[in-house]
């Protein structure tokens, strides 16, 4: 990725963190946050190297994130982020764009929604889907509290992103139908130029979780939020290995191959140092009865 995009695309970011702030401060649900959720602070792996592919850049991964056993959970047990609303999940804010590309991208496969895809089709096709929030910045339209393009429960073609379920029909990768920020969640990439001691900078890629405090001051507001919650972890694979598509177009197809190496020789140890919290507890070794 040209160095002039990731910086724009640090810039949007940075933005939307704001307005998702303000948003989730506003939805305060005022009674904390559910009780299955892990502090925020504790130790962590992380891991530097150089970019394969671009050798003036280098990545900054968080191996206890990447290595933890977290699975979306929407549908299955997700509380939501704003109380009351669990079947929202992550949705009830809408969707900001990055740039005008992305919202030209989104927009190319809204046009190939159809009525039996899309719950309010008609509402979308006839008075627009997207809208612009009070700095004037465009993101999908809400509509009766969450996003348009949200299948509400006991829709046919099944709750959740119509766009989502557009390229699941369509064998497509989920990240591309949708606005950047849905799929990237809750990976959380970050850019830092960093002045090294020979008066040389490189830019360190960050690759970690999206916690409470990624969504700035007001994400310790939300109701709920899945990357602490022990609910949400004990898949069978990975973060590293379920994130494939996601990672790759994060970092590019070698470096997501280094951080695959790399997350496989944490797994092989024998106790891998700083596991995450929130996933299930190894089961013990039995230990041999005494003679």
């Amino acid at each position: 990725m040209a160095k002039t995009k990731q910086a724009k695309n640090q810039k949007a970011l940075k933005k939307e963190e704001k307005r998702r702030a303000q948003a989730a401060a506003a939805a305060r649900s005022g009674d904390g946050a559910p009780a299955d959720e892990v502090g925020l602070d504790f130790a962590r792996a992380w891991v530097t190297f150089p970019d394969p592919g671009d050798d003036e850049q280098l990545f900054r991964c968080d191996l206890t994130w990447l290595t933890s056993r977290w699975t979306c959970i929407f549908g299955s047990g997700c509380q939501g982020i704003q109380a009351g609303r669990a079947d929202d999940g992550c949705c009830t804010l809408g969707a900001h764009f990055s740039d005008e590309e992305d919202e030209e991208r989104v927009a190319q496969h809204v046009a190939r929604l159809t009525p039996e895809l899309w719950q309010f089709h008609d509402v979308g096709s006839r008075t627009g889907w997207t809208e612009e929030d009070e700095d004037g910045e465009r993101q999908t339209r809400r509509w009766q509290g969450s996003c348009i393009f949200q299948n509400r429960p006991g829709f046919p073609a099944g709750a959740g992103c119509s766009l989502h379920i557009l390229a699941l029909r369509e064998g497509r990768e989920p990240l591309e139908t949708k606005p950047d920020v849905c799929w990237q969640l809750p990976v959380r990439r970050t850019y830092d130029w960093i002045d090294r001691p020979d008066d040389t900078q490189i830019l360190q890629v960050t690759i970690g979780e999206y916690d409470r405090r990624g969504w700035g001051p007001g994400g310790h507001d939300l109701h709920w939020w899945c990357t602490s919650a022990t609910s949400a972890h004990g898949a069978g694979e990975p973060v590293y290995v379920s994130y494939k598509p996601e990672l790759t177009e994060l970092m590019g197809k070698k470096g997501y191959a280094k951080l695959a190496e790399l997350c496989e020789e944490r797994l092989a140890a024998t106790l891998p140092m700083a596991p995450h919290p929130a996933d299930p507890k190894p089961a013990r070794e039995a230990k041999p009865p005494k003679g």
